[in-house]
């Protein structure tokens, strides 16, 4: 147990500090937000703004405690980041978002499976674009047709 008087002192996280502050606008953001809502009926204190208020105390209780934590320093060593993989993730999510309308559910979804399973260093993209695209085909159509919801058709989902 450490009384103090070793000399080690830790310092502040910054990295921390910055997401507790991020926490706390996130909070802000949403009490003012509801806050600025019409009004609802008073007969009953629970209501439509109710859920948006308990989030952002949660939110705000969470940026203090990560504050704390942040200026104490308690805050375990985080291991190195690997990028190369978080990009190939959002550059498939990047391009499911542009595509999506253009080439249709099924190949855009499909890409961002054959990008995900790249930086998770699984399989060539030669093969898990066209596993990507079969599972993504499946899923447009139970939505679809199964459960009459739209998503996004593009050529090759017109085929069907």
């Amino acid at each position: 147990m450490s009384t103090g008087s070793s000399g080690e002192q830790r310092r502040p996280d910054r990295a921390v500090l910055v997401i507790a502050a991020v926490l706390m606008v996130v909070a802000i953001g949403i009490g003012y937000g509801t806050m600025q809502q019409g009004g609802v009926a008073g007969y009953s204190p629970v209501g439509p703004k109710t859920v948006p208020y308990i989030i952002a105390a949660a939110l705000a209780g969470l940026s203090i405690m990560t504050a704390i934590a942040g200026l104490r320093g308690d805050f375990p060593e985080r291991e190195e980041q690997n990028v190369p993989p978080i990009l190939w993730i959002l550059g498939g999510l990047a391009i499911q978002m542009l595509t999506m309308k253009t080439v249709g559910f099924s190949l855009a979804t499909g890409v961002l499976f054959a990008a995900t399973a790249k930086g998770f260093g699984r399989g060539p993209l030669w093969l898990t674009i066209p596993v990507g695209v079969v599972f993504s085909f499946i899923v447009w159509f139970i939505f679809s047709k199964g459960l009459q919801l739209s998503l996004p058709a593009g050529p090759f989902e017109r085929l069907f």
